[in-house]
């Protein structure tokens, strides 16, 4: 009981200090004659992004949507990359060659003790150092470095890709069909099925297949448009009921399969404090959520084109949205679903600028300083980690695949990372998490990540607190979603205990 009331305590000092906050900054937004709330989303910002999806905004919302969007092509293109070369760094931390191991270690002792933000900064100045463009550049190349950025050749979606990539899923999900079925045979048998070859094969001849016949889907634009339509039919109102009721069915399987999980032969076992208050959480939690649901769904914003729709509205037209942009995808039409584009150096305006054009792809001097930069540091660290876990991994396994006369190569490929990974993993998480929040720091370097862009819109409307409160909504989203992930492929290679 003592227990119960020392956290039911704690839980009540918390709301009452974040209250007392809460009060402290309303009376210090009325005295500074500012108002408290979020209707600048839908107002113009009144300033342009340097790079993103929409560099002219027309609301604060999608302003903050094109910075969000910039910072997630930093980070998730930075986790793939700091893997791989972490990967890479941390395998080569253990050759037995004197130079590739000197090196490696150089490069972690060198690259993760230096500053995060003053790699940034290094990564700036030396791309600003860069020559400039002239007339003489003028034409097209497969790789260019300048004081504006590095561009290079690059592969784009094209007419009938997305069909294409719908039969290339399916490509997907029937290769690993065949590749189980392959891994069967040679289990029963003893004979190599090759499973990894033929499942190869069977994807890139279904991709070959779809790069001939996906116009053939475009009969599926009917499919797309109708359920748009049928989401757009819904009332706003369903729409929150919707949300509550599937907090509420969230929250009830969660209750019985944690109940489940404590059920022996005997019946269910005994329940701690702790088992009743994450029941208790996990219902209060859907409760909380069911009052958002309602409270903030019901809140009339008013939308860039001038006319006022309640946030739920607003959620169903964008999920609408969605389905009618794969309707107008789906267009029937033949042509190659991918397309390669060089970058090309043109001459634009009258005062004839040398600039680059909007072929291939272009890193920016901000875009490409954060992303080597949080790449570089980050790899450092996983590095680390992969050492740490290939060493974790018992001698005897090493000894036993050269016993078997497989290749180092072979070995860790096939019997070392796999269990290294088991330990690799939780940590592994931890750094991509601190990548995609060390994309903040790209505003020292101007680059038009979110906290850059909220900052500006901090100057332009005045509303600091709930421009913060998006911040941390976002990043809080963004850690869990690369948490849950994590931790699903934690528990799918976790062993099994009998």
């Amino acid at each position: 009981m003592l227990k119960w009331l020392a956290q039911v305590g704690v839980l009540a000092l918390v709301l009452l200090f974040f209250r007392i906050l809460g009060g402290e900054a309303a009376k210090n937004f009325a005295r500074s004659d500012i108002s408290f709330g979020f209707d600048w989303l839908g107002d113009p910002p009144g300033f342009s992004i340097r790079e993103g999806i929409d560099l002219q905004p027309n609301s604060g919302i999608r302003a903050l949507a094109v910075g969000g969007l910039n910072t997630l092509r930093v980070a998730f293109s930075g986790i793939i990359a700091a893997t791989i070369l972490g990967t890479i760094i941390g395998v080569a931390r253990l050759s037995k060659n004197f130079i590739v191991n000197k090196l490696a270690g150089f490069y972690i002792e060198t690259i993760r003790n230096v500053p995060l933000l003053l790699q940034m900064f290094f990564w700036q100045v030396l791309l600003m150092a860069q020559s400039s463009l002239t007339e003489g550049d003028v034409g097209s190349r497969i790789f260019s470095v300048s004081n504006k950025g590095v561009a290079s050749i690059w592969v784009f979606p094209s007419t009938g890709f997305w069909p294409w990539f719908l039969i290339f899923l399916g490509g997907v999900y029937l290769s690993r069909k065949v590749a189980r079925k392959r891994r069967t045979y040679q289990e029963d048998t003893g004979e190599n099925g090759h499973p990894g070859l033929f499942g190869i094969l069977t994807l890139l001849g279904i991709a070959l297949v779809g790069w001939l016949v996906h116009p053939l889907l475009g009969f599926l634009s009917i499919l797309w448009d109708g359920i748009g339509d049928l989401i757009g039919a819904i009332p706003a109102a369903t729409v929150s009921l919707l949300i509550a009721g599937a907090a509420i069915v969230a929250a009830v399987v969660w209750i019985k399969r944690f109940l489940d999980s404590k059920r022996t032969p005997a019946g269910l076992g005994k329940l701690t404090d702790d088992d009743i208050f994450r029941m208790i959480f996990a219902g209060v939690s859907a409760l909380f959520v069911v009052w958002i649901a309602f409270k903030v769904g019901g809140a009339v914003i008013a939308k860039p084109d001038g006319t006022d729709a309640s946030v739920a509205a607003v959620l169903r037209d964008s999920f609408a949205n969605i389905f009618y942009w794969f309707g107008d995808k789906f267009t029937g039409e033949a042509g190659s679903p991918l397309s390669v584009s060089k970058p090309a150096i043109e001459l634009r305006g009258t005062g004839g600028f040398v600039q680059y054009a909007d072929t291939g792809i272009l890193a920016t001097v901000p875009f490409f300083s954060v992303w080597i930069a949080v790449t570089l540091y980050t790899a450092s660290f996983i590095a680390e980690i992969i050492r740490g876990g290939i060493l974790a991994v018992a001698k005897g396994q090493t000894e036993a695949s050269q016993a078997l006369g497989l290749r180092r190569g072979q070995y860790l490929r096939l019997v070392i990372l796999p269990q290294a990974f088991r330990i690799i993993l939780p940590p592994l998480g931890n750094q991509y998490l601190n990548l995609a929040k060390n994309t903040s720091l790209g505003t020292a370097v101007a680059f038009g990540e979110i906290v850059a862009v909220g900052a500006t819109l901090i100057n332009q409307t005045g509303q600091s607190l709930p421009i913060v409160i998006v911040w941390m909504a976002f990043y809080l989203i963004l850690s869990l979603s690369l948490s849950g992930v994590v931790n699903y492929y934690n528990r799918r290679m976790a062993l099994v205990e009998r």
